[in-house]
């Protein structure tokens, strides 16, 4: 009696513990999918993180303390290895720095290869890497060439 008791609670414990094993593999299962929505968040070569927006906008939104050229170099290294974009295409600053649209960050600042969404300055015109204002652009080449500069203090 005592051998079939055992044994009976063995299968329990073994189905029970099935039973938790297969919803945990479930609830796995559904936040790799909710995750996978927000897959579409690119991070740059220097770690920096980029979201995109509607309309052919995106977010680049730093680690603290970014500079004009962390901006940049993310905005081109997303431009040409997420978008595709021909180095020549021309990066526009669609909304100078705020707080970001996609994180709970204080300091982003959106993208646009399209200079209808930009509405500033002429092609070409940059007043300071720094600056991020709005209508400020680059070539994508241009921008991804700040990925290569090391942080200023070394």
């Amino acid at each position: 009696m005592k051998g079939s008791l055992t044994c009976g609670l063995f299968l329990w414990m073994k189905g029970f513990a099935m039973t938790i094993l297969s919803r945990t593999l479930v609830g796995a299962s559904i936040v790799a999918l909710l995750m996978a929505g927000s897959a579409s968040a690119f991070t740059s070569r220097d770690g920096t993180r980029v979201n995109p927006l509607s309309e052919g906008r995106f977010e680049v939104v730093p680690r603290a303390g970014g500079v004009g050229r962390d901006y940049w170099c993310a905005a081109g290294d997303y431009a040409q290895r997420a978008l595709k974009a021909p180095w020549a295409a021309q990066l526009y600053i669609s909304r100078s720095r705020g707080p970001s649209e996609t994180t709970n960050k204080r300091s982003a600042v959106q993208f646009t290869l399209r200079a209808d969404l930009a509405g500033g300055p002429e092609k070409g015109d940059l007043g300071s890497v720094n600056s991020l204002a709005r209508g400020d652009n680059m070539r994508v080449q241009e921008a991804f060439r700040y990925c290569s500069q090391l942080p200023t203090g070394f």
